[in-house]
């Protein structure tokens, strides 16, 4: 697509990757490129670096931060401090944060939401100007994974085996806030609601491998295993985040272009120089300790990992360094054993912010990992498409057999998938065709179907026994079984109401319509003619109930597979 004069959202744009999109972008002219970092300075710097670099360009570049993963309204936080910290450490915001994660998606939810106020265009200082691209060059893995629950759980172990007071709903919500999977479906969720909000044609991530592109036996850890199970976390949760990217290219309305640049090896450079030496934006203080100061291996306190040990000397370490973004600086010694041939080697953010822009613009670099994965799955076959009518007329003839009509189970789910299957049955057993269905009166169709479940217990049973509750015509009472797995009859009622006849003689008449409209004229492949009737070629007035469902699922609720 064409990038000038789009509007372009580059999250994590202060880092090595993404200021490299950045300088990449602004040579095709977007009307604005939106800078989003973390922290208020990143994003300034980001922005301020940008404008002298391109001097002449006309693009408006706006700087704007925040934590994707929280809140608009938690932004704000201490000096120095994360403000997820600062969210966990108030018992009022952190049991929301939980509720965020682990409750349904609702519009409190979303709207609220940081990174869907960005995509949106609502977030403070963007002036309701939604993103038509969304370039991701936050390392989301790292994000999550780094929220270390094995350390969490291990504190909560070892306050239990010493049997300590503690203010337990605060330990395990901590827990609950930092469980992996909820909080990267959320952040899905999220991104792709707020995509279809904002009407975003292209959405570009920047991935990991999470281990540099090495194996399991990679050598660098974040503990005393190799690799650790922090570091194997990072690799799972962008794996699973692959795997929804992937899904998300395959959602019909969604961006017209979902690719992801998998980089497999260290990223590097920003800066090389000579200075003070940080760890997450902390100098590290020098200590020492003379030999004859030195402690007794024979003392146990000698081998804690932390304590009073040592001499401040009130200076700070400074070296050569390489600033490699997010994986932090490294020595000459550090570098040299990461990059060598045979390591993790290394790529320049440079080569990778080409690749996503060439993407962006319809561009093939063969480094999109979706479209090696589309290429590459399995998808339905045309022997058991073959098959399939066998499996239903088997199926059919065992109906007859044992005199049963074979509706649903609701073991698929959800309710509402058993409450159309059922409410169609009842439109077949008493209208037996689709024009009469279309074309009689929804009183008296409705009263019909309620003597159909009234008069036949064995079908009456079937429907209560799986969970679904019968709305009689009436609209005022309700049969129902020991469990009812739907709060209302449009997510999982059988609803015999004269109201919701009529939105069924509207779906048919649609239906009925669609089937015509292939059965005259053009006999070619153009049409898909997945109804029984328009692949036999005969212009049927017939139920099939379960073909019915499928193509409501199709055309009303957006289900279906793949894009058009």
């Amino acid at each position: 697509m064409d990038i000038q004069n789009k509007n372009v959202l580059v999250l994590g744009g202060y880092g090595l990757v993404g200021m490299a999109v950045c300088r990449q972008l602004l040579r095709y002219s977007p009307g604005r490129l939106v800078v989003a970092s973390l922290r208020q300075e990143q994003a300034e710097s980001a922005v301020e670096r940008l404008q002298m670099e391109h001097p002449d360009t006309q693009t408006q570049i706006i700087p704007t931060w925040g934590d994707l993963l929280l809140r608009a309204e938690w932004q704000e936080a201490p000096e120095g401090i994360h403000p997820r910290v600062a969210v966990l450490d108030d018992r009022h915001k952190r049991r929301r944060l939980v509720a965020d994660i682990l409750d349904g998606l609702d519009e409190d939810i979303l709207i609220s939401s940081h990174l869907y106020q960005l995509i949106t265009g609502t977030a403070g200082g963007l002036a309701g100007q939604a993103a038509d691209i969304v370039i991701d060059c936050v390392n989301t893995a790292t994000a999550v994974a780094y929220q270390n629950i094995f350390q969490n759980a291990r504190r909560l172990e070892d306050l239990i085996a010493r049997e300590e007071q503690a203010d337990w709903p605060e330990e395990v919500e901590r827990l609950l806030a930092s469980l992996y999977v909820p909080q990267l479906v959320r952040h899905m969720q999220i991104l792709y609601e707020a995509m279809l909000q904002a009407g975003t044609q292209a959405y570009i991530k920047v991935g990991t491998s999470g281990t540099g592109g090495m194996g399991l036996n990679i050598p660098y850890t974040h503990g005393e295993e190799k690799p650790s199970r922090v570091l194997l976390s990072k690799s799972a949760v962008a794996g699973a985040q692959t795997m929804l990217t992937f899904l998300l290219a395959r959602t019909p309305g969604g961006p017209a272009i979902v690719k992801e640049i998998k980089p497999t090896a260290a990223i590097a450079w920003k800066e090389i120089n000579y200075g003070p030496i940080r760890s997450g934006g902390r100098t590290f203080p020098l200590y020492d300790c003379p030999p004859e100061s030195a402690y007794s291996l024979n003392d146990p306190d000698t081998l804690t990992p932390k304590g009073e040990f040592g001499e401040a000397t009130g200076e700070f370490l400074e070296s050569v360094y390489i600033d490699t973004g997010e994986n932090g600086l490294f020595a000459i010694g550090e570098f040299t054993a990461i990059t060598t041939l045979g390591q993790m080697e290394f790529v320049t953010p440079e080569e990778i912010a080409h690749n996503v822009v060439v993407e962006v613009r319809g561009g093939n670099t063969g480094r999109d990992v979706v479209a090696a994965m589309d290429g590459s799955v399995m998808g339905p076959s045309y022997r058991a498409g073959f098959l399939r009518q066998a499996a239903l007329n088997r199926m059919r003839q065992l109906e007859v057999e044992h005199e049963v009509d074979s509706i649903a189970f609701e073991l698929l789910g959800p309710p509402r998938l058993s409450k159309l299957l059922f409410e169609a049955y009842l439109l077949k057993r008493t209208c037996k065709t689709l024009s009469a269905a279309i074309g009689g009166k929804p009183d008296e169709i409705a009263k019909d179907m309620t003597q159909e479940v009234s008069h036949d217990p064995r079908l009456r049973q079937h429907i209560l026994s799986i969970g679904i509750p019968i709305l009689l015509s009436d609209g005022k009472r309700l049969l129902r079984g020991p469990v009812n797995k739907s709060p209302d009859a449009e997510h999982g009622w059988v609803d015999l109401t004269p109201a919701n006849v009529i939105q069924w003689q509207n779906r048919l008449q649609m239906l009925r319509t669609s089937i015509q409209e292939m059965l005259t004229g053009d006999t070619s492949s153009r049409l898909d003619r997945a109804y029984p009737s328009t692949v036999s070629w005969r212009d049927e007035d017939t139920f099939d109930v379960g073909e019915i469902v499928g193509w409501i699922f199709i055309h009303q609720e957006r289900g279906r597979r793949g894009k058009d």
